[in-house]
């Protein structure tokens, strides 16, 4: 179970994996080993899958932008959302009402990026349905004025 400590170096880590453990340690107003044996044990539980880099897309590429929505089964769905929350490209994750469950915004560099993170979004035990949009274009909403 996470406890608070643990979202916040999540959080951290999230922003900047390479950031150093004292920075970590004196940012989260706790010892570097407090913050070592965290890390190890999150990585142990499967928390965190890996440590990645985020990349500038190359010139005249954009990353692709999407929000997935998932359906979890009852009895995984702590599971499921600690397994999502590991994936660096889920820029946030919400849970919702209706038939979805859990909606997860994702940012990734590249198409092939992308598409492995739907492969391994979709392999994750007690996800029983998912449904990705791509973000084509952001448009200006417009609304009536009183």
């Amino acid at each position: 179970m996470l406890d608070d400590l643990d979202r916040r170096l999540l959080a951290l880590l999230r922003a900047d994996a390479r950031r150093p453990v004292a920075k970590l340690a004196t940012e989260l107003g706790v010892s570097r080993a407090t913050v070592s044996a965290r890390i190890d044990r999150l990585v142990r539980d499967g928390v965190i899958l890996g440590f990645t880099i985020l990349t500038r897309p190359a010139e005249g590429e954009e990353s692709v932008q999407a929000v997935t929505m998932v359906e979890v089964d009852g009895k995984h769905a702590e599971a499921v959302i600690r397994r999502l929350n590991g994936f660096p490209e889920i820029r946030a994750l919400s849970t919702t009402n209706g038939r979805w469950d859990l909606v997860a915004e994702i940012e990734a560099p590249t198409l092939k990026a992308f598409d492995d993170l739907l492969r391994a979004i979709r392999q994750i035990d007690g996800i029983s349905a998912s449904e990705t949009s791509i973000l084509l274009g952001a448009r200006k909403a417009t609304r009536p004025r009183p």
